[in-house]
């Protein structure tokens, strides 16, 4: 089912990703973490959709995406980060299995934190952050989406890691078996993974070596 909104203002929140605030669709739903298919609703653009994770609460009145261009090879998502308020858009029903399943540890590469701002958003409404931590890596500190707003809700528990530019006391290795074995304190409960095809499976194969079991695991399959 295909559902109208209309683009209302948009905000660049990195360097070369941007929040865009839309209208609310009638009938749309969907559980913080999942993501929808943008159409921009022209005739250009408009049989070329995009994946993109809603970052508002499925109960706000607009609704926010958070949207990265991809200035080589992929013309939708610069006309996406072109547009002006009043664009026409068309978005999917809601699809994917990144969801909320109990407390653990959420870790992404770059726009991978994407859908665990919409859960922490979701955790912190409820007042049920603790439990959780969030190892997200980056290129480089311009690169990390919503930083100040991961660090008021999860302090110290927010971890972040940069693999080409990072300042003295920063980190800057790449999120790894060495990784995960000194910043996790435990391996029980469930850890959120989301990024590149690459990273999840890779940072999968080395949470398993450290003992989690396939059922604790949870990506977008």
């Amino acid at each position: 089912m295909s559902h109208d909104a209309t683009l209302l203002m948009t905000e660049f929140v990195t360097h070369d990703v941007q929040r865009l605030l839309l209208t609310r669709p009638e009938g749309l739903d969907w559980q913080p973490g999942q993501g929808v298919e943008i159409h921009i609703d022209t005739d250009e653009w408009r049989d070329e959709g995009r994946p993109f994770t809603p970052t508002s609460l499925p109960n706000d009145q607009l609704l926010e995406c958070t949207t990265k261009r991809y200035p080589k090879g992929d013309g939708m998502t610069m006309a996406l980060h072109a547009l002006q308020p009043g664009a026409q858009l068309k978005l999917s029903d809601a699809f994917g299995s990144i969801t909320y399943q109990g407390p653990g540890a959420f870790i992404a590469a770059g726009t991978g934190v994407s859908p665990f701002l919409g859960i922490l958003r979701r955790l912190a409404a409820d007042d049920a952050l603790d439990g959780h931590r969030l190892l997200l890596t980056n290129k480089g500190k311009r690169d990390v989406i919503r930083e100040k707003e991961l660090k008021h809700y999860l302090g110290d528990d927010c971890v972040l890691t940069f693999t080409r530019e990072h300042e003295p006391g920063e980190q800057g290795q790449r999120i790894d078996l060495d990784f995960l074995r000194s910043h996790l304190s435990t391996f029980n409960g469930k850890f959120y993974v989301c990024g590149p095809d690459a990273f999840v499976e890779s940072i999968n194969g080395q949470l398993k070596e450290l003992g989690v079991q396939p059922g604790q695991l949870v990506y977008e399959q």
